[in-house]
């Protein structure tokens, strides 16, 4: 006699709860990648390097929910980011220059020597710059939340030591139609304890078989729910102070 292999409705009710469960808590759904990022030509491996790395420095949602972000330059600018606003807040402090720029909008305002400038063309080539720096500098300070970013491609490249003899595991980042300079390449070492990135290397042109940069990531500590690495070894000054805050300062994106 035929059997039913159907199952009795509350049974089955709860079987859709427990896979909702499932799907809803795994690692691959709790850092989806950015619009734009290589899924199809990256590693599998080096995805999930790179969610164990999120999940290391304080985890997706931290980093999403976190607000502002300031930071100092290696002692040559300041800067205030408004991750939500999509604002920047530059300073330069060995040249005359300040700049609050609108990274969606590419608006904003410029002072050289004290003096606010109108000038269409000053404003554009000002603002221009003070958003290059900001890739840039947020790229030295927050690479390892970026890791899945638009336009990258992640490879995994085996285990290999750091500098400092740590085993890590090594991954290396290209990228496509992105940035200011998507024809560099980067190693980055992910330790094999912390899953933090322990260290970086950077490589001008893809094809370069030695890289111009090597630095150390150190020096972690927590900033409101995210970890952040404030030194890049001996031989350059600090990031710090970094500082992480609910909301800007009255006032921050308006005037100096």
């Amino acid at each position: 006699m035929h059997r039913s292999t159907r199952l009795p409705l509350k049974y089955a009710f709860g079987l859709v709860i427990v896979i909702f469960v499932f799907i809803s808590c795994s690692p691959k759904l709790a850092n989806p990648p950015a619009s734009g990022f290589n899924s199809a030509g990256s590693d599998a491996q080096a995805v999930r390097i790179a969610d164990e790395v999120m999940a290391a420095m304080g985890g997706r949602k931290a980093w999403d929910d976190t607000r502002c972000i300031s930071w100092n330059f290696f002692g040559s600018r300041t800067l205030l980011w408004d991750k939500q606003a999509g604002m920047c807040r530059i300073e330069w402090q060995k040249r005359p220059l300040k700049v609050i720029v609108d990274l969606n909008k590419g608006s904003g305002k410029v002072w050289i020597d004290g003096a606010e400038q109108s000038q269409p063309d000053s404003l554009a080539k000002y603002l221009e710059i003070g958003k290059k720096v900001w890739i840039n500098d947020s790229y030295w300070l927050l690479m390892p939340f970026k890791l899945k970013d638009s336009g990258v491609t992640l490879k995994y490249l085996g285990e290999s030591a750091t500098d400092a003899g740590t085993t890590a595991d090594l991954l290396q980042l290209s990228f496509q139609n992105v940035g200011v300079t998507p024809d560099n390449k980067y190693h980055v070492w992910v330790d094999k304890k912390t899953r933090l990135v322990s260290q970086w290397a950077y490589f001008e042109k893809f094809g370069d078989e030695k890289p111009r940069i090597v630095n150390p990531w150190s020096d972690y500590k927590r900033y409101g729910g995210i970890l952040i690495a404030g030194s890049r070894g001996e031989s350059r000054p600090p990031l710090t102070p970094i500082e992480v805050m609910d909301a800007p300062p009255p006032g921050a994106f308006e005037r100096f």
